[in-house]
């Protein structure tokens, strides 16, 4: 049991690297600036997701049971949708 041990241990420092900026690969360069923009974002705000792509979460907790709400847009399909 204890021999698998050790070799699962230096497996997983293995995967520690040091982190480095990122750098466009040899030969490449970044994006051009967006229009209307005059400084060329760099690549950490390039990965920087928008708000709108990632939204906060609301964390509402439930102290107890409620009914839904009818939903509007919960409509049976269309007649072209049925299949015979």
């Amino acid at each position: 049991m204890r021999a698998w041990v050790l070799p699962v241990l230096v497996l997983g420092l293995a995967g520690c690297g040091a982190t480095a900026p990122l750098k466009p690969a040899v030969g490449q360069s970044l994006p051009v600036a967006p229009f209307g923009a005059e400084v060329k974002p760099s690549a950490g705000t390039l990965l920087k997701p928008p708000p709108q792509a990632a939204p906060e979460r609301s964390v509402e907790l439930r102290k107890r049971s409620e009914e839904r709400l009818q939903d509007p847009f919960d409509l049976p399909p269309s007649e072209d949708e049925k299949q015979p």
